[in-house]
């Protein structure tokens, strides 16, 4: 099992090259959410996007000269790519990445162009592309790098930890993401072995939340993704053998987020703290949000945005979900006479009540209006729903069907 001992060793070790990381006060969530207050640590401006650089390069640190010039292997689902390959490039390490095949375009082109690694994309996850890796390792002798289950990497993961002292050092309470566990064994270790009675809590994607049920069955438990998630960086179908008796130790709580519930976390981290955050960085902000978290009431409590490495096009769906979601952006099916000037008339009608039309479709042979009508489909830009309310009364009044798909 790591120890305090390993992660400080760690630190000194990653001293010279990895740059202690901001971990701000929120004033908006401070006030939105009955914590005594609110931080971010945000791992989200580190040089490839994430906290995996700090165990990366702890383990590749540790390598000796034989096993550099093999040469290293790793299987990520994309910031432990990034990690490892950012980290072999500096260090002169040739270094081979096997990604699942639906890993976002940005974590694989930096993976292979900016950071000049072999990319091998194989599996519809990480567990399959993990299978190829090992495959690769034996066959080419190269070194493994596991993303969570190397005591190395763990340690490298905890120095977080203590920087999250260093900076707030009243600290009550933690959320940190999970996926196989890496992150959470060494950051929870550093902060309980420094701090006992802090309270350290685990967050996963209800999709697949491994960690979770292994801690409830008391065994590691192999789980099958309910579906596709946008936090893919923690989506893992077992933990580690390592990981898994450091969380049953350091770990008070281990709990689950929904799809919505991240995506919500990400928008709302955009607008409010103008951070770029992806679904697995964002599942603690969606726990304490989603009311799952009872034990920060009061307390003084950091979240670990672990990442930012997220696709433009996720980005631009969640965006338009959140706005639905708020009545910022609403679709109306609008039931006109089909005369001419009502369309115009229509437009005006929203123009007058200050919303925007983003989108507008014009249908007659193939709607349910009956003949003599025309059925229009308008998206608009609003404020909120008492907006919406104010526009669909008003359509109303002049006589005509208004619905809200």
């Amino acid at each position: 099992m790591v120890t305090l001992q390993d992660i400080l060793a760690a630190r000194e070790r990653l001293r010279a090259t990895i740059r202690p990381t901001p971990c701000p006060q929120s004033d908006f969530f401070t006030e939105k959410t009955e914590c005594a207050a609110v931080y971010f640590k945000m791992e989200n401006l580190q040089r490839t996007g994430a906290f995996k650089e700090r165990g990366a390069l702890n383990k590749l640190l540790k390598l000796t000269e034989e096993e550099r010039r093999r040469g290293v292997i790793a299987a990520s689902a994309g910031n432990h790519a990034q990690g490892v390959a950012y980290n072999a490039l500096r260090l002169g390490i040739k270094a081979t990445i096997v990604m699942p095949e639906r890993t976002p375009l940005i974590k694989v082109s930096r993976t292979r162009d900016e950071y000049q690694a072999r990319v091998v994309l194989k599996g519809s996850n990480f567990d399959e592309a993990y299978a190829e890796a090992l495959r690769i390792q034996k066959e080419e002798g190269l070194v493994f790098v596991h993303p969570f289950n190397d005591p190395d990497v763990i340690a490298g993961q905890g120095t977080i930890g203590l920087e999250l002292l260093e900076q707030c050092p009243d600290l009550e309470v933690v959320l940190v993401p999970i996926g196989g566990g890496g992150l959470i064994s060494g950051v929870a270790c550093a902060l309980k072995e420094k701090k006992p009675d802090i309270r350290v809590v685990g967050v996963q994607t209800s999709t697949i939340a491994s960690m979770k049920a292994s801690i409830e069955a008391g065994k590691l438990m192999d789980l099958t993704a309910a579906g596709t998630t946008i936090a893919d960086g923690i989506a893992v179908k077992r933990v580690g053998e390592l990981t898994f008796p450091m969380v049953r130790r350091y770990v008070d709580e281990v709990v689950a987020v929904d799809e919505e519930e991240i995506a919500a976390a990400i928008l709302t981290l955009l607008e409010q703290e103008k951070s770029v955050v992806e679904g697995a960085g964002a599942v603690g902000l969606a726990a304490l949000l989603s009311g799952d978290v009872p034990m920060a009431k009061g307390r003084r409590t950091a979240i670990i945005l672990s990442g930012g490495n997220i696709d433009m096009n996720v980005i631009s769906r969640i965006i338009e979900r959140g706005l639905v979601k708020t009545g910022r952006l609403v679709q109306l099916e609008v039931r006109l006479p089909d005369r001419p000037g009502m369309l115009a008339k229509l437009t005006t009608q929203v123009a007058d009540l200050r919303a925007n039309v983003v989108e507008i479709h014009h249908e007659r042979a193939f709607s349910k209006a009956g003949l003599g009508e025309a059925m229009v489909e308008v998206t608009l830009e609003t404020t909120g729903p008492a907006h919406i309310d104010e526009l669909m009364q008003s359509l109303n009044n002049l006589g005509w069907q208004v619905a809200r798909k």
